[in-house]
């Protein structure tokens, strides 16, 4: 990929601050949240009614789990499950207000692009032009992103208070359903973030440090060329 020109290149604000310090609390909110998470679900590794009543994943190691035991690892879900949500909603809130949403958010007009940046990433075909901060696929994976996390918010509400949130456990199709809409939500959480990795190593350092300052230098999709400083005439 060809580079703009030194004299040519600027700096374009991509990641408002709220952007910025919530991806890296969710990075860690996350990463307690599963784990602990299979903590608990080792302690009942199946699902009820619904399914055969045996271990669905037998010896999860203890290297992947956070708490100890069962009442340890309840009592790191129940904390960090609380940054988790008010982050997420702090994000949503703010994205809307901002108007950031409308470069994250995936619509129907970017559909036909999901294919190409597929066929690129990962089948080595021709990098389509850049059209704006984040290509189709990307777009795709946030807002699916987005939407996992609001499910497990949900799931978890049932979980966490049963009786409270009968009428939401209902509309999921009871306790056990949630508790396997959660995990289910989990898994998704889990496949996102190899993908979200593959995406920033492929778009270079560039990418990367654009989410701790905010700036990014020269990106392709940026057409607009800076207006060129005059020399200083020089008197005889």
């Amino acid at each position: 990929m060809s580079e703009r020109p030194l004299s040519t290149a600027r700096a374009v604000y991509e990641h408002p601050w709220f952007v910025r310090v919530l991806h890296w609390t969710n990075a860690v909110t996350l990463g307690v949240l599963m784990s602990s998470g299979l903590m608990i679900f080792s302690a009942f590794p199946s699902f009820g009614a619904k399914l055969p009543e045996h271990d669905l994943i037998s010896g999860v190691p203890e290297a992947l789990t956070l708490g100890g035991w069962l009442g340890g690892a309840l009592q790191w879900h129940f904390t960090f499950m609380w940054l988790f949500a008010s982050g997420g909603v702090i994000y949503v809130v703010a994205q809307c207000a901002t108007g950031h949403v409308r470069t994250v958010l995936f619509n129907r007009a970017d559909v036909p692009g999901v294919w190409p940046m597929v066929r690129h990433y990962f089948f080595f075909g021709p990098r389509p032009p850049a059209t704006g901060q984040y290509n189709a696929l990307q777009k795709l994976a946030y807002t699916s992103a987005v939407l996992l996390g609001a499910l497990q918010m949900l799931t978890g509400a049932v979980m966490y208070k049963p009786i409270q949130f009968s009428g939401l456990g209902l509309l999921m199709g009871g306790y056990h359903n949630a508790r396997l809409l959660h995990f289910v939500g989990m898994c998704g959480l889990l496949a996102f973030i190899p993908g979200h990795l593959i995406m920033v190593a492929l778009h270079g350092w560039d990418n990367f440090r654009s989410m701790l300052t905010g700036w990014k230098i020269s990106p392709a999709y940026d057409t607009a060329q800076p207006v060129q400083p005059t020399k200083r005439s020089s008197t005889t």
